[in-house]
């Protein structure tokens, strides 16, 4: 797995002190939801994204590395993945996100597989 996907790009805009939450979230073709919390843990970054009716109110945790620039002005996440990998990711498991290397592991390869 690369580690590399649990860390913003350094062209993506965002800081360390950047509160996210609330954010528009586009994949690249087209709007998926809002940030509803995310880290700013250096090796530990992701979002978890609200998306709302479009997948029935599934929530999904998308490592940082997927972003790919984020708009302050606009208030704005732009992901570098399309609307149907995001639909058909992990289910984002909120009990396991934060302590369970495993469920890392299984994002980090479905994200970093190149889908």
């Amino acid at each position: 797995m690369n580690d590399n996907l649990w860390n913003y790009v350094p062209t993506a805009g965002h800081t360390r002190d950047d509160d996210l939450s609330g954010y528009r979230v586009e994949a690249t073709d087209g709007h998926i939801g809002k940030v509803d919390k995310h880290s700013n843990d250096v090796g530990s970054q992701y979002l978890v994204i609200d998306t709302g009716v479009w997948i029935f109110g599934k929530e999904v945790m998308l490592p940082a590395g997927t972003v790919s620039r984020v708009d302050h002005e606009e208030r704005t996440v732009h992901v570098s993945r399309t609307k149907d990998e995001i639909k058909a990711s992990p289910e984002f498991d909120k009990d396991r996100h934060l302590g369970d290397p495993a469920y890392r592991d299984q994002l980090g390869g479905y994200y970093g597989s190149g889908h």
